[in-house]
């Protein structure tokens, strides 16, 4: 199976790279998903099997969103996880580009006078470049709302390389295990660091998961999330297989830790 564009790729996680790290891409509400949102404590805080995987961070959506007003189980919720120094994202869909400029910086603004959150997850990213400058603005302005702003963008794949020099981190894959077994990273990325990276995989069962994490490290990703809830939704619509915790959750988070073994 092909998991690089070019045979120099093949050096850029050589036996020894940094461990990896847990992004968990939005669990379901805390009253939904009471395990889920405790096991994020669990892991933020190294309590988990082998001390568990660093937890770099987890979105908070309220209702697409920070929701209408302050919700009053969620509230106590990111407290507790930010305490741990794990960092909480607000989720704000982009609509790939469409969603306009005031409402995407007023939902913001909720989302840090309620939940006070350490930056934002920009879902349904677009890729392109003629949307780039648009998405450029909003994350500058973002930056400007709190100090020490960390911005991921939800691509879900390769974006053209602009968007790397707006964002903390971009997600460059969102998808299927059978997407991700054969998918390719782009050549451009190999001029950054794995921590500028995430990958988001579901469907993986775990007979898989060693495999999975491979492919992870070989193609630069720093962060990962993988699962093997699949989507009840239609083909690109994997948003309800990220709510609730992989059957493999304590397997998951301890290989995670682990540097390359092959």
């Amino acid at each position: 199976m092909s998991y690089l564009t070019t045979p120099r790729d093949l050096t850029r996680a050589p036996t020894g790279a940094a461990p990896l790290g847990v992004g968990v891409p939005g669990f379901a509400h805390p009253l939904l998903a009471p395990t889920e949102w405790a096991e994020l404590l669990r892991c933020s805080r190294g309590a988990g099997p082998r001390g568990a995987a660093p937890l770099h961070w987890a979105v908070l959506n309220v209702s697409n969103g920070p929701g209408a007003r302050p919700d009053p189980h969620c509230m106590p919720a990111v407290a507790r996880l930010r305490e741990t120094g794990a960092a909480v994202l607000g989720h704000l869909d982009t609509g790939r580009g469409t969603r306009p400029f005031g409402e995407l910086i007023s939902d913001a603004h909720r989302f840090l006078e309620w939940y006070r959150v350490d930056g934002f997850w920009l879902d349904r990213c677009p890729t392109d470049r003629t949307l780039l400058p648009a998405i450029r603005r909003v994350a500058t302005c973002l930056r400007t709302l709190r100090e020490h702003t960390y911005l991921v963008f939800g691509h879900g794949s390769h974006p053209c390389p602009g968007y790397a020099e707006a964002a903390d981190q971009l997600v460059t894959f969102a998808g299927s295990w059978a997407d991700y077994r054969f998918s390719q990273v782009a050549e451009w990325t190999a001029d950054h660091p794995p921590e500028r990276f995430c990958h988001l995989v579901h469907g993986v069962p775990r007979t898989h998961l060693d495999e999975a994490l491979r492919i992870a490290r070989w193609q630069g990703a720093g962060t990962v999330y993988l699962t093997d809830r699949r989507s009840a939704g239609p083909a690109g619509a994997a948003g309800d297989a990220w709510e609730s915790l992989p059957g493999y959750w304590d397997a998951f988070v301890s290989h995670t830790g682990m540097g390359v073994s092959e």
